[in-house]
């Protein structure tokens, strides 16, 4: 529940400190925990290859995404707020990637594991997530039942990936190519004057 409620309570805080207050809320709560992050030699390098191979899967799968005119009218429509070098090298690896794989996968995952098993703690971490992203749909005026569906399911393909890895590498990896993926395509969309300048410099 606190990390349901967390996403909330950090937007009482400036926004160009959240990514750092964030982050180093979920590194006390990982090492508070103790429990092993698989960042070390042989989990490391498992999680890196895997999250390497879904990683790319994923961004290719985000690059052509708006190809699609919703998801093309949706990037335009979106509000980002922040300097784009802030949101692509700040807010999202530190600020979302690191602070949530930390939260949800690096704790949350291992803890529900403990309790209720592989199958179910898999579905409590997801569920966690899903609903952890109520007040960001919310805010950016997104279907807060469709953001907690997908964001769910997306929530359960890090947890098996963390699972299957040993180690949160292979999550942050996935996580961080599906956000980094999107935002260069909502700069690019939301920038179609850049598309027609090189279009009439060929011509």
């Amino acid at each position: 529940m606190a990390l349901v409620v967390w996403p909330t309570a950090l937007e009482r805080v400036p926004q160009r400190w959240r990514p750092l207050i964030g982050a180093g809320a979920s590194s006390v709560l990982a090492a508070v925990a103790g429990i092993p992050l698989g960042l070390r030699q042989h989990p490391l390098a498992a999680g890196l290859r895997l999250g390497g191979v879904v990683a790319s899967v994923v961004a290719a799968a985000v690059g052509v995404s708006p190809a699609l005119e919703p998801v093309r009218t949706s990037m335009r429509e979106r509000d980002i707020g922040l300097h784009p070098a802030a949101w692509l090298g700040l807010h999202i690896p530190v600020g979302t990637v690191w602070s949530e794989e930390l939260a949800f996968r690096g704790v949350l995952q291992p803890m529900a594991t403990g309790a209720f098993g592989r199958g179910l703690g898999g579905v409590v971490q997801a569920v966690a997530f899903g609903l952890a992203h109520i007040r960001p749909a919310r805010a950016a005026g997104d279907s807060i039942l469709g953001t907690v569906l997908v964001t769910g399911m997306f929530g359960w393909l890090l947890g098996w990936l963390r699972e299957r890895s040993g180690s949160v590498a292979a999550p942050m990896l996935t996580h961080l190519a599906l956000n980094e993926a999107g935002a260069v395509a909502t700069l690019y969309v939301s920038r179609p004057n850049v598309g027609l300048g090189r279009e009439s410099a060929s011509n």
